[in-house]
């Protein structure tokens, strides 16, 4: 669900850089899983179209009772017992993805029940439930989970949401769990870990003015739970500007003809820095200051521009109905360092060795002559 956006100061135009940045998964132990891949934007969902009148005439026609089970705490285990392999909707009433979902999900039970597929089909609401769908790290709504003795299986289901794609998913699934699909029992397709986290990098072009980096959780199909919000991260790298001069210049490849001095080299103040939070509804905000320097380099044309960064950190608390997201609020400073080479000439530099040696030389022969008039020996 991640998605980076580009704010200006005042966060009435913002540009949207999801697609120029790669993403990886991430284990929990927060070394690179799956390569999830570079300029991708989440796809959009088919939903299944319904009348007004549908729900209605399902539960009509079921004798005033929905074809899906509402669970809860009292009878979740019991269900899970009676069905080995069951499927759940975590969903939010207030939730226009899950209004939109709830007529198919019950048509979807529908099918289930005729069709005679081995499944249970249940859902849960997560106003009604906060505790149990916390337990079940529901992180947004809708959820489709498949769950098999009790577990839920990961991945979530993201597919289409009509009828035919739920029945078919719901086949080719229980065909793996029963073993149909190859000998081993189990589907490659279904094959695939829990990631926790994940690793976004990229670069983009930005005025030298003001403006902010947000990051933060987004689904064009999804209403992200703001409970469940974790957003610990490390910054691995952030710089403004290119590190080594004008792009293409041969001193990049040749960087002993010269680098800017190591000690105004502040510009990636957060490499490697850790940011934990260990409660919900809270995210760090970063705060920088962009200082421009100025130095000359041997055999370059022009001036080379490093920006260097004042970074200041702060932990920031959230509502519970609003959605964290880490931001990096950064101002160009009107000050800026320069730094020059004072050289002197050639005809200068001669001129002081030659005085220096017509110095060194006569002063050596002040002091021959005086030693020569103290230890000459005198005449009888």
């Amino acid at each position: 669900y991640n998605q980076t956006d580009v704010w200006d100061t005042l966060g009435t135009n913002h540009q949207n850089v999801t697609k120029d940045i790669t993403k990886w998964r991430l284990d929990d132990q927060g070394q690179k899983q799956k390569f999830h891949g570079r300029n991708t934007q989440q796809r959009a969902i088919k939903h299944q179209e319904h009348k007004e009148t549908t729900l209605l005439d399902i539960v009509d026609s079921n004798g005033g009772e929905l074809h899906s089970t509402d669970l809860n705490p009292d009878n979740l285990q019991e269900f899970f017992n009676e069905h080995k392999l069951t499927i759940v909707d975590y969903y939010a009433p207030w939730c226009i993805w899950c209004q939109r979902l709830s007529p198919t999900w019950e048509t979807f039970a529908s099918e289930v029940k005729k069709q005679q597929i081995n499944l249970g089909v249940g859902k849960v609401d997560c106003v009604a439930q906060q505790q149990l769908c916390k337990d079940e790290r529901v992180m947004a709504f809708p959820t489709l989970r498949w769950i098999e003795n009790g577990k839920g299986v990961m991945p979530d289901y993201r597919g289409d949401r009509t009828v035919d794609a739920l029945v078919e998913y719901a086949k080719r699934r229980v065909d793996s769990a029963e073993g149909d699909d190859d000998e081993t029992g189990k589907s490659e397709e279904f094959d695939e870990e829990h990631h926790p986290g994940c690793q976004v990098a990229g670069h983009l072009m930005a005025n030298r003015v003001p403006g902010n980096l947000h990051i933060e959780a987004t689904s064009p199909n999804h209403e992200i739970n703001s409970a469940m919000t974790n957003l610990t991260h490390r910054v691995n790298h952030l710089s403004f500007g290119t590190p080594h001069g004008p792009q293409g210049h041969y001193l990049n490849f040749l960087s002993f003809f010269g680098d800017f001095p190591d000690m105004y080299k502040h510009t990636n103040p957060m490499k490697g820095k850790f940011y934990p939070t260990y409660h919900f509804h809270q995210v760090f905000h970063h705060h920088l200051k962009i200082v421009s320097s100025h130095a000359d380099y041997l055999y370059l044309q022009k001036d080379m521009v490093v920006y260097q960064i004042l970074e200041e950190s702060q932990l920031v608390l959230y509502d519970v109905q609003e959605i964290p997201e880490i931001k990096f609020l950064w101002d160009m400073s009107p000050m800026s360092v320069s730094l020059t080479k004072e050289g002197q000439p050639w005809y200068e530099y001669t001129t002081n060795l030659l005085a220096i040696i017509g110095g060194t030389y006569t002063t050596l022969g002040l002091i021959n002559a005086t030693l020569l008039r103290i230890f000459k020996p005198k005449r009888l």
